[in-house]
């Protein structure tokens, strides 16, 4: 062999290890491109799950502090509601009170009430003496009425009426002040009516026209809100 063909297979052999070199050479870089490519798609995706978590996260707490706010609202418009109701019902009652106390202006009705209400009592104590207890302003009133109410009771019950005394040592508060109620009334005045208790003030029939009224007023107060607000709704 001669240098001409030495020459042209070295050549030959230089551009072939040149070519498997450049392919080489390519291979890696498209082997390193893709793994770029993966890593950082890898790497974006793993980016994208932490805002989402942090964006589910923030959600979540928006949507809770949202839930209790709705919550608190709700519960203050209860109150208010309640509130509400609780005053327009306490309102009626003071003007109940009002009208009761206004009963007493008409003397002739008042003082048949008077007798009711002690022959009611005497019936309930079923003692052979009591004592009566009542306004000052209802003194004559009820003095008057203490010798009906024996006679009405006789003549209803078929036998002698207790012994009646006025206890003037103590004497019901007044009436409301200028024929209205409010709360600061709240026993610390009486719209009418006696009480009578036994001769050793052991045994007490309240029967003013107070407590009486209160007594209704509780026993009758759901019908009382029924009327004024409407059934109440069942919660499901």
């Amino acid at each position: 062999m001669n240098d001409t063909e030495v020459s042209k297979t070295i050549s030959q052999m230089v551009m072939f290890i040149k070519q498997e070199a450049e392919e080489k050479a390519a291979e890696i870089g498209v082997s390193a491109e893709e793994e770029f490519n993966i890593t950082k798609l890898q790497l974006l995706e793993a980016e994208k799950a932490k805002i989402r978590k942090e964006f589910e996260r923030r959600e979540g707490t928006i949507e809770v502090k949202k839930k209790v706010e709705h919550s608190k609202q709700l519960n203050e418009s209860r109150i208010k509601v309640l509130q509400a109701r609780e005053d327009a019902v306490q309102t009626l009652l003071h003007e109940a009170f009002s009208s009761l106390a206004a009963l007493s202006k008409d003397q002739a009705a008042y003082r048949r009430l008077l007798t009711d209400l002690l022959v009611q009592a005497l019936d309930k104590l079923k003692e052979p003496k009591a004592l009566v207890r009542c306004r000052q302003v209802d003194v004559q009133l009820v003095q008057d009425a203490m010798s009906a109410a024996q006679a009405k009771f006789k003549q209803e019950f078929g036998r002698q009426a207790p012994e009646l005394e006025l206890d003037t040592k103590h004497p019901l508060p007044p009436p409301p002040r200028a024929g209205t109620h409010t709360h600061d009334d709240e026993f610390q005045s009486c719209c009418g009516g006696v009480v009578v208790t036994s001769a050793d003030g052991k045994i007490v029939c309240s029967n003013t026209l107070d407590d009486r009224l209160r007594i209704t007023y509780s026993q009758n107060l759901p019908q009382i809100r029924t009327l004024l607000f409407g059934a109440p709704q069942l919660a499901y």
